[in-house]
């Protein structure tokens, strides 16, 4: 179903910070952006219980709080929510479409937000443990790890990264990694390699994660060649096997790099003018609350500078940031 009299002049896919952010400025400069998000919006930082990186907070402040927070002031300036998953996405024509089930949202500019997910272990109680022991992200995560144990999953250059970046807390980090050799590139990897708080437990992968109460205890590696099994305590484990941006929509609709990451330019400009990109979803690289929310905030600055260089259309007459077929009301 299509209501063919609504024409929004921005519409925002996804509520993680990079959304969110985009909607309080694309609200504040032209009224009503419409932000549609899945049935658990927030993105990732709703799995995490205390942020301590982000600006403005000295004690800290919970991931759930800090996004209802940021609805909460887009609201405020007028963004409205819309609810469900976005099934299809077409940007051959002008205006875009976004397609929630049977219902087809058009728009002037549209600000793709939809983030990335974690690649998980497919352990059973993973998700479960995030907040107790369990992180996908040492930069976010590291501090609470000071003089303890932790396992990081993987041997790329993320899992590097992260391991080298754990031992400025933690009293040591253990590598597990299922290869013989790293996968990481040679600078990152003998950064490494060297450190001698790193252990690694080469051709191996965590089998379970075990928990208490309190949260990870330690975990069951296995031996990948004689699948022997042994347990290493631990008071953390650091998942780090890579992201897979959520661009499955737009493939073939927008550049994207090989690992599926939207490519943009001049900021969050995507290869479809009137498109922008913000947040995980572009940037493979930090990863961030803070860096997310201020591609956001670029990103809605784009659309709406954007939004001012269209030529006047005689034919639409803009209300309450939706454009409308002149004469017609949206019944």
């Amino acid at each position: 179903m299509t209501d063919n009299n609504l024409i929004y002049e921005t519409v925002i896919l996804g509520s993680g910070p990079a959304g969110l952010t985009a909607a309080i400025y694309a609200g504040r400069s032209r009224c009503c952006p419409l932000v549609i998000h899945g049935h658990q919006p927030g993105g990732q930082l709703t799995t995490t219980t205390q942020i301590d990186n982000f600006p403005g907070f000295p004690q800290g402040i919970d991931g759930n709080e800090l996004m209802e927070n940021m609805r909460l002031q887009a609201e405020r300036f007028g963004a409205n929510f819309v609810t469900g998953n976005v099934t299809r996405v077409d940007l051959r024509e002008r205006p875009f479409r976004i397609y929630v089930d049977d219902h087809a949202y058009r728009c002037l500019t549209l600000i793709v937000a939809t983030g990335a997910s974690p690649k998980l272990l497919g352990l059973g109680n993973e998700e479960s443990l995030y907040g107790r022991g369990v992180s996908v992200c040492a930069t976010c995560d590291g501090f609470f790890y000071r003089d303890k144990q932790v396992v990081v999953v993987g041997g790329g250059d993320t899992a590097m990264e992260e391991a080298v970046f754990l031992t400025r807390f933690a009293s040591k980090v253990t590598v597990v990694h299922r290869r013989d050799s790293l996968r990481a590139t040679p600078v990152l990897a003998e950064r490494a390699l060297s450190n001698r708080q790193v252990d690694f437990h080469w051709d191996s992968a965590v089998s379970e994660i075990i928990a208490d109460a309190s949260g990870v205890t330690g975990v069951r590696i296995k031996d990948v060649k004689s699948d022997e099994e042994t347990e290493l305590a631990c008071d953390g484990v650091f998942i780090a096997i890579g992201h897979q941006p959520n661009t499955q929509l737009f493939e073939g609709q927008l550049e994207m790099d090989t690992e599926g990451y939207i490519q943009t330019r001049n900021g969050t400009e995507t290869s479809m003018r009137g498109v922008m990109a913000a947040g995980d979803v572009q940037d493979p690289q930090f990863r961030q609350a803070v860096t997310a929310a201020g591609s956001g905030c670029m990103a809605a600055i784009q659309a709406e500078r954007y939004l001012d260089d269209l030529p006047y259309d005689p034919n639409l007459s803009c209300q309450k940031g939706v454009c409308r077929e002149a004469g017609k009301s949206e019944g």
